[in-house]
């Protein structure tokens, strides 16, 4: 859904007024024409108020600093170990189509220990994460984007774990009510 959309013709400075209810999270796309570059996208963990971003064309995502945003500065600390277990994921993706070509159930098992092993401590660290910083509207972004198939009582523990102010917002929410789904499922099995 697009909220906001510039032209940007010469002079790169802009503003946007984009009414917020609540922290949420929002994408800035660059659309650069005929290019096939991959580096469009700016994902940012926006808040009501005032944010700066600023970047430059050329490395539009690498080069982008966001300030103004106490949410976006947590979400940053998360990416960034987050994205250490997809650098693990990805060398145990690696090592599973090695063993497709030449299949050894040994090292079939041994891989998939390593692939559940790796889950699990990437869910653990994201609940952790998220009920230590249950005062911000991260904590239920992080429950419903990163981990929404954990085990329940994980979830009930972040939902329980939130301010009555981060309850009230649009992820609040919206975990308080895909737990209550995720329990009436559960009690119908």
């Amino acid at each position: 859904v697009t909220i906001d959309s510039i032209t940007i013709n010469g002079d790169s400075k802009f503003e946007s007024h984009i009414k917020l209810e609540s922290p949420e999270m929002l994408y800035l796309f660059l659309d650069r024409g005929q290019t096939k570059s991959i580096d469009n996208s700016l994902p940012f963990f926006a808040e009501p108020g005032k944010i700066k971003i600023e970047t430059s064309l050329k490395h539009f995502f690498a080069d982008a600093k966001i300030t103004g945003s106490s949410n976006h500065d947590l979400w940053m600390k998360f990416d960034s170990l987050n994205s250490k277990f997809r650098d693990q994921n990805l060398v145990i993706m690696e090592k599973r189509l090695k063993n497709e070509l030449k299949p050894n159930p040994i090292t079939t098992d041994s891989i998939e220990k390593a692939y559940k092993n790796l889950l699990t401590r990437k869910y653990r660290y994201t609940a952790h994460f998220a009920v230590t910083n249950a005062n911000k509207e991260i904590a239920p972004y992080l429950a419903l984007s990163e981990i929404a198939d954990i085990n329940t009582i994980y979830l009930d523990t972040i939902q329980k774990s939130m301010t009555p102010e981060v309850a009230k917002s649009k992820y609040g929410k919206m975990l308080n009510e895909y737990v209550k789904e995720r329990k009436a499922l559960e009690v119908q099995k």
